[in-house]
């Protein structure tokens, strides 16, 4: 037997190019180093990025932007307070404005896992910034430095929790808190509009007192403003800026002005409020206002979850479960059963609020490693609490906008159902006691026969004073319904 062909050699990839064709040389306090020729950072950066190949996910968005807003209020106190020449903060701040539109997000490539400090991602802020400001022309003749200019008045220590701050604030204000609301007014809207169907309610998963889809969505609708209270509460620590407490909150090498006059800067770029810490090694040294926060995030992904899972619940079936509403038809269900479709936005919400819950128990953990003057687990901070926001707002949405706005009852099945509930003999009770009561749920049960006529045999009570006793709807209000002893009517 002849031998099977060998299978030919792979050619050797061709020469990389010379690395001097492709880099340039920087130099920082430990050496030289080479840096992508096209790169704006410097060597400090650089160096993170060799060091931290751990993620290969970067810093999201939002941090950026806040990195840049910090960054350009300083160089406007900075040039107020004397300390910066006027042409070089003008370019600075030109520079760090650019960065927070998200103009040059590719040049901030340092992973997420990285110095606990963040001052790497403080440094590729700084270093990109203070190229962007040179090649502006707007400096003049001057050098712009990362650290005499960019960073003046700062330390990682400070603009690294400022910008937790200022990014986690701006994304609640921004993105989660309308997001809510919406979806708030939603659900409050779809009640209004089923506030005269009454359905069966549950407790235990098992058949309970009636409600309407009014009571029942505006429970919803209460979890979600008690979550939009508890948020809008822990902003006001939330907001408490450090920045000015420079290396371990002391202020050392800041102008004492400096950071009450970076706050309001920075509230005037961002639009919305933020105010100087009163204790400055408090902001560096504990993190605890961004855990409250995150421990509310938590406490909404857990309503989200309730809310999520009450209409898996209802949608159900359509014929073996509840069947109560038919969620909108997005997508076919299965690969192999035809015609089969799932309820994927409710189970989409589930795995988004779960990854929050998650982020959490992760924030919490850091949180604990404010070791005396100063967390080392910030970049991990405001990447789990900015990316919690995220998840929270977009789901919110598309909670609201592709499966309650446009999700139907099935009043057949419910008016069924809530004929056959043995547990409407409840407002019997006060008629012919609770002994006589469950007796009469048990046969209805039984048998499967509506209530109504099993309790006109066994009491002997007229329909005309049973029905008025049973109607699901008025039952829906609560109250004590007929009198004691047998009046009923």
């Amino acid at each position: 037997m002849s031998k099977p062909p060998a299978r030919p050699r792979a050619k050797a990839p061709a020469a990389a190019t010379p690395p001097a064709a492709r880099t340039r040389i920087e130099r920082d306090s430990m050496g030289e180093l080479q840096v992508p020729i096209d790169a704006l950072w410097g060597a400090q950066t650089q160096r993170a990025v060799q060091n931290f190949p751990v993620s290969g996910r970067p810093l999201p968005r939002g941090f950026i932007r806040a990195l840049g807003l910090v960054k350009a209020a300083a160089a406007e106190v900075n040039a107020g307070l004397g300390l910066l020449p006027k042409n070089l903060a003008g370019a600075i701040r030109a520079a760090a404005l650019e960065v927070a539109t998200g103009a040059h997000d590719a040049q901030f490539p340092v992973d997420i896992y990285q110095t606990g400090s963040g001052t790497s991602s403080n440094m590729n802020a700084n270093e990109v910034i203070a190229a962007l400001a040179q090649r502006s022309g707007k400096a003049g003749k001057a050098k712009v430095h990362p650290n005499d200019h960019v960073n003046l008045g700062q330390s990682s220590n400070d603009v690294i929790p400022t910008a937790i701050r200022v990014s986690a604030q701006l994304a609640v204000v921004e993105d989660l808190l309308p997001a809510l609301k919406h979806l708030r007014r939603t659900i409050e809207r779809r009640g209004r509009e089923l506030r005269k169907v009454v359905k069966t309610g549950r407790t235990h998963l098992m058949d309970a007192m009636p409600l309407t889809f009014e009571q029942e969505f505006g429970a919803w609708a209460s979890q979600l403003r008690s979550a939009e209270g508890r948020l809008e509460d822990s902003l006001k620590r939330l907001r408490r800026l450090p920045l000015g407490g420079t290396a371990i909150g002391s202020g050392i090498n800041a102008d004492p002005r400096f950071g009450a006059r970076a706050a309001k800067a920075i509230s005037a770029l961002a639009g919305t409020r933020f105010e100087s810490a009163e204790d400055k090694f408090e902001g560096l040294a504990a993190q605890d206002d961004a855990v409250e926060l995150s421990g509310q995030l938590n406490a909404l992904a857990v309503a989200l979850i309730k809310i999520a899972n009450d209409l898996r619940w209802m949608n159900a079936g359509p014929l073996a479960g509840l069947g109560e509403i038919e969620l909108p038809a997005l997508q076919p269900g299965s690969s192999i059963m035809p015609g089969k479709v799932n309820p994927v936005i409710p189970e989409a919400t589930v795995m988004a609020a779960a990854q929050v819950i998650g982020h959490h128990t992760a924030i919490t953990v850091a949180g604990q490693t404010g070791n005396f003057q100063l967390n080392v687990t910030l970049p991990l901070i405001a990447a789990n609490l900015l990316d919690s926001i995220q998840l929270l707002a977009n789901v919110s949405r598309l909670l609201a906008d592709s499966a309650i706005a446009g999700l139907k009852v099935r009043g057949e099945r419910v008016r069924e159902a809530l004929d056959r509930n043995p547990i409407l003999v409840t407002a019997l009770n006060p008629v012919i006691g609770y002994e006589q009561g469950a007796a009469i749920a048990k046969q209805a049960y039984k048998e499967c026969r509506p209530v109504l006529e099993v309790a006109m045999e066994v009491t002997g009570l007229p329909e005309k004073t049973l029905r008025p006793l049973l109607d699901p709807a008025v039952l829906a209000n609560g109250g004590i319904h007929g009198k004691p002893g047998g009046g009923g009517g």
